[in-house]
């Protein structure tokens, strides 16, 4: 997470009842200014911070873990009634890791937000990772721990960390791709515009598979 004060709250309660089946919530922080750590205090196992970079705080988190599963959640995405019941069900059916399906939510949406438009960008999202058995973060990858040390974590790159990630990954088993559905917010499209966003995105997935670096991408995304 970073400055999300205005939600981390919704976030993090809708994660007790997980809690209370004996799963391990860890935030991690990459220098928030606006109080979000001490929000989250008293709603998770551990708070940490780490450096500013979803490889760097997922891997900090993971690391800081004490059970054999692990699951990246965004701060802004929540999961499906009973993820852990079916994780635990994919990974009993013999694969290393997975990820589900994925929807945007329309809490942030305004009355003019092109609805029909996005839900064709996550139809279109989980038809692309089903195919190619590439995750994005959206998408809440989970992993067994042994997998995801073997692979050596997230790479240590400003940007497709995720997508690196899941080329190692799939080296380990397939991807379970579940289609229960997790619940992301659109703020980023909404911000950057529907269409525009979506013209970013595959240009910067095809740059990356072209090998420009993940440095220059990140200059290029402005991160």
């Amino acid at each position: 997470m970073l400055n999300e004060a205005a939600r981390i709250d919704a976030t993090l309660n809708a994660l007790a009842p997980l809690r209370h089946r004996g799963c391990e919530v860890i935030v991690v922080d990459g220098g928030s200014t606006d109080g979000t750590p001490e929000l989250a205090q008293s709603l998770a196992d551990q708070v940490l911070t780490a450096p500013r970079g979803r490889a760097n705080q997922q891997n900090a988190g993971a690391y800081a873990a004490q059970h054999d599963l692990l699951l990246f959640l965004h701060a802004d995405t929540e999961l499906p009634e009973g993820a852990d019941g079916l994780i635990g069900e994919a990974i009993a059916r013999g694969a290393a890791w997975g990820r589900f399906d994925v929807v945007f939510g329309d809490a942030d949406l305004p009355r003019a937000a092109p609805a029909k438009t996005l839900a064709v960008v996550a139809t279109m999202m989980n038809w692309r990772s089903r195919v190619s058995g590439i995750a994005t973060g959206d998408q809440c990858i989970f992993v067994r721990r042994d997998a995801f040390l073997r692979v050596g974590g997230f790479p240590m790159q400003p940007l497709m960390e995720d997508i690196e990630l899941s080329r190692q990954l799939k080296r380990v088993s397939a991807p379970a791709c579940l289609r229960a559905l997790v619940t992301t917010s659109p703020r980023r499209w909404l911000a950057y515009g529907v269409w525009r966003t979506i013209a970013l995105m595959w240009w910067l997935r095809l740059a990356y598979w072209l090998g420009v670096s993940p440095q220059r991408l990140a200059r290029w995304y402005g991160y």
